[in-house]
Formats: structure tokens, sequence, C-alpha cells
């Protein structure tokens, strides 16, 4: 049976092929889970698992997750944050590892160091730290590599041996 099919009669029952048993036995893909500590709400302690958490209140502790961390415009975290995905509209007080990506949006303050693969800083957001790439980008084939500096043109004057 399809997610859009009405539900089959015991007569059409029977003429169910086997693929179709297959596809109907298979589990179903885990769904992520999602938390949100609400405004008004106080955690403290560190904040372990799989999943999205949005902090609308306030987290007074470490975060270590697989997934996104997701601080909204109300929610403050005080302590080091890692997670995939992090994206800040809030205020976070710690450092950051954000695997894959992080996000300082335009009410965004991050007072601390940022370690990420790809780091976006909408205008207005605030970084106070430092921050760095935790992997280079791919090479593009389609740009040209110079081999050697005798290639380079430095203008009138100026020669690659400093003379």
């Amino acid at each position: 049976m399809g997610f859009f099919s009405t539900p089959k009669t015991d007569t059409q029952m029977s003429v169910i092929s086997d693929s179709e048993r297959q596809q109907e036995s298979l589990p179903s893909p885990a769904k992520i889970s999602s938390t949100v500590i609400t405004q008004g709400v106080t955690v403290k302690g560190t904040i372990r698992g799989e999943g999205v958490v949005q902090v609308e209140g306030v987290v007074e502790g470490e975060f270590s997750m697989v997934g996104a961390v997701i601080v909204s415009d109300t929610g403050l975290v005080r302590g080091p944050v890692s997670a995939d995905v992090v994206r800040v509209a809030g205020r976070v007080e710690g450092n950051v590892v954000a695997r894959e990506h992080m996000r300082l949006e335009q009410t965004g303050t991050l007072i601390g160091d940022v370690a990420t693969a790809s780091l976006v800083v909408e205008d207005g957001g605030c970084l106070n730290g430092r921050s760095t790439m935790t992997k280079a980008p791919e090479p593009d084939p389609e740009l040209r590599t110079v081999q050697d500096l005798g290639d380079l043109q430095f203008g009138p004057g100026y020669d690659v041996d400093g003379e």
C-alpha cells in the first residue's frame, strides 16, 4: 500500500505482489528526535544525544550532540557546544565546534572560539573570538595550479628571486 492509496479490501489483498510485501515489512527510517528547551526554562548540566535541540530558554552546561543545536533569539547557552550543525540567533558564551556548519544569524552573538568546516556570519551577527576552519575545501580541478613560482608576474621591476 502506498502513501496516497486507499486501503485495500480483502479481495485486493490477495493480489499483493511479493515485492509489495517486502516493502511493507521493511522497517521505516529512523525519525530524527527534536527537543525544545522553552523560554523561561533553565537547564544545568551536560546535554548529550542525537537529533535536534532548540534552545529558547537557558542552558548552563555542555552540549555534545550528533545533529543540530539551534539557539533561538531568546536562547542563551553558557558552556561549550559541539554538534554537526550549530545555528545561533540568540547568545552563546563558550567555544563552539560545528563539524559541518555554523551560522551566526543577524541577532546572534557568540563569545568564544569557533571551529567549523563552514561558517556564515550574517550582517549584524557578533563573533567575539577566533574562528578556525577544520578542513580545507576540496581542490577545484578546473583551477590551474602554479607549479613554479617563476610563472608569477609581480609587475615591473620585481623578480621572484628578489633581484
